[in-house]
């Protein structure tokens, strides 16, 4: 039968029991969860602010639709995030495990791999492009103080494999910073997030008032560009905003366990979560607008770069505090959303063999070799990319919460999740769940397929709801296979 879910284990370390192919020190269930509601709330805002984010949000308002609507479809977006966060946040706070040891309970001890692997090679992409994000944010600064490194930005010139000479120094340098602030710790890494949310804040305030004042408040303009959807025309297109949302924060929502193991309990991670959800990212998006519709007067054309912006003022101060501003930011998202989860993913495969430290590092390496800046490069490859990544974490998400909420009714023994014992409650086949290996499969290729002919007619529009498709049949069809199985019995 199904045990009750123990408290995190009080050790320091593995217990004896465990099976050293299983567990290492950062994967064992958590000694002490001390991180409060701002911790989780100062998370979400380093995720959401972001050059990334900045871009993101300020699309939203240039897709033809009416102001009001874009918030109406913001709004609902967010919230969905908010609702599928609390479901991926219970397993791993009650249990004190990260998200790949969670996925145990559902793939089987060494099933569990299969999702670790794919949500870390997703990661290390995206680890790749947010820093470049960053270092062409760091190149403004430095051609800004040292107006003789500009010909040295110019790729045809200096380039080496698609990035220019000061490219190369700008990622490389903030390479090796982000590396410096992931080897000192959770610890480290918890208060360098608290201060960057809180200081794009300040800068973003700061940028938002000085455009008022340059060009006044009867300049402000929700929405950016032309109303080219009325009636029910704009659904299909506020439907599309929904998913974007989603799709967008569909990497760390999946693997938000990683953090919520550290809140003090469910109520605090759940208050964070609403802080800095919901309520911070509609403040940040009406920022973005105002913002970008106010560069139109003042500067003559549109900008949606916040960093373009900053470089537009005449004050050498303003450009270098708000330049490095965002790239501290961006070096904050990437640190919570690209290097703390591969960390934890690349270190489950082989525990003894690969702390979380080397697996942060193997992410890090990797993350140059696949020049992320090529991948950036062109707005189709972007929208491509997300929702490929929808594909893929879909169904993740859907098998972890049917197996956690519907199979085993929020049921966990931690103790068999980190043993190879036959008797184990998630030893399964030989350790690998075939219905969890399946649904993820079957959600994976199904949803993969619109994207992939995106010039068919209609699969344009479906690529767009990835996510949604691979969560819906990874969830059912796991929960079909599952269920039978499980019923009055154990999991």
């Amino acid at each position: 039968m199904t045990e009750t879910l123990p408290a995190p284990v009080a050790t320091t370390a593995p217990p004896a029991e465990y099976h050293p192919r299983l567990t290492n020190a950062d994967l064992a269930p958590l000694r002490d969860q001390s991180w409060g509601s701002y911790n989780i709330f100062a998370f979400w805002m380093s995720d959401v602010h972001s050059v990334g984010g900045y871009v993101t949000a300020g699309s939203l308002f240039a897709l033809g639709l009416a102001s009001w609507q874009v918030l109406v479809a913001l709004v609902i977006g967010i919230t969905l995030v908010y609702f599928f966060c609390n479901l991926v946040a219970k397993p791993s706070q009650v249990t004190g495990v990260p998200y790949p040891v969670m996925c145990r309970s559902s793939f089987g001890v060494l099933g569990a791999n299969i999702p670790a692997i794919i949500r870390g090679l997703i990661a290390v992409a995206w680890y790749g492009i947010q820093t470049f994000l960053a270092s062409a944010a760091l190149d403004v600064v430095l051609i800004k103080l040292f107006p003789s490194l500009a010909p040295y930005a110019v790729v045809d010139d200096y380039g080496f494999l698609g990035l220019s000479l000061l490219g190369w120094g700008s990622y490389l340098l903030l390479w090796v910073v982000q590396a410096c602030v992931f080897w000192r710790g959770m610890e480290a890494i918890r208060r360098f997030i608290d201060f960057c949310g809180p200081a794009v804040y300040v800068v973003m305030f700061a940028l938002c008032g000085y455009l008022i004042a340059k060009a006044g408040w009867g300049a402000i303009d929700l929405s950016l560009g032309e109303v080219k959807y009325t009636g029910w025309s704009s659904v299909p297109v506020m439907l599309g905003a929904i998913a974007l949302v989603v799709s967008y924060f569909s990497g760390p929502m999946l693997n938000f366990g990683d953090f919520s193991r550290y809140g003090k309990s469910f109520a605090v991670v759940r208050r964070g979560n609403l802080l800095g959800l919901p309520l911070n990212f509609l403040v940040f998006a009406l920022l973005v607008v105002i913002t970008a519709s106010l560069t139109l007067p003042v500067y003559g054309e549109l900008i949606t770069d916040p960093v373009a912006t900053v470089a537009r003022i005449d004050s050498t101060f303003a450009i270098v505090l708000g330049a490095l501003t965002f790239t501290i930011a961006t070096i904050g998202i990437n640190i919570v959303a690209n290097f703390i989860s591969p960390a934890f993913d690349f270190s489950h495969v082989s525990p003894q063999r690969i702390s979380w430290r080397a697996g942060g590092m193997i992410a890090a390496v990797g993350s140059v070799l696949i020049t992320p800046w090529n991948l950036y490069s062109n707005p189709d490859v972007i929208h491509y990319t997300l929702e490929t990544l929808g594909a893929f974490i879909g169904p993740l998400f859907g098998v972890l919460i049917a197996d956690y909420y519907l199979i085993k009714k929020q049921q966990v023994n931690v103790d068999d999740l980190f043993t190879m014992s036959e008797s184990g409650t998630y030893w399964y086949r030989k350790g690998y769940n075939p219905a969890a290996i399946a649904a993820t499969a079957a959600g994976a290729i199904i949803a993969v397929i619109p994207v992939l002919a995106r010039g068919v007619p209609g699969m344009y529009t479906a690529a767009q709801y990835s996510w949604f498709i691979g969560c819906g049949i990874g969830f059912a069809v796991y929960y079909l296979i599952a269920r039978p199985k499980t019923r009055g019995a154990t999991a």
